[in-house]
């Protein structure tokens, strides 16, 4: 299962974090854990995670850690269906290429969603047992 870590001031990752909990409907394809965290600062070896950006990171069971538009295609394929279709063709763009959306996309973020009241997305209370602290 993967474990996506999120900007937990951030509007923009806490809609990306529910639209991914909801259409994970099993349950069994993601946790959630906020960046910098308990569960990420256990998981995540110090020197790699000090040059993570602040958005969202996903690390896979192998403990591969993807970041920036990496993570997101990766995502979108877990997902299966429609997504997965959605995450092949945004993988077949260059990866410099979609990091530089990723990133201008990243700059903006803050002005565009509105900051969260506190670093857990609201969700149903079926889905909150798949958040990490």
């Amino acid at each position: 299962m993967d474990l996506i870590y999120y900007d937990g001031e951030c509007g923009l990752c806490h809609w990306a974090v529910a639209f991914l909990a909801h259409r994970d409907r099993t349950g069994d394809r993601f946790r959630f854990a906020p960046l910098r965290g308990p569960t990420f600062r256990q998981r995540v070896p110090e020197g790699l995670a000090a040059a993570l950006p602040d958005s969202l990171a996903l690390q896979t069971p192998e403990g591969r850690l993807l970041i920036r538009s990496g993570a997101v295609v990766h995502a979108l394929k877990q997902l299966g269906g429609g997504w997965c279709a959605v995450g092949t063709v945004l993988g077949w763009i260059p990866r410099p290429l979609s990091d530089w959306g990723y990133d201008g996309v990243a700059r903006v973020r803050h002005r565009l969603f509105r900051k969260p009241d506190g670093t857990c997305p609201t969700l149903p209370r079926d889905l909150r047992d798949r958040f990490l602290a």
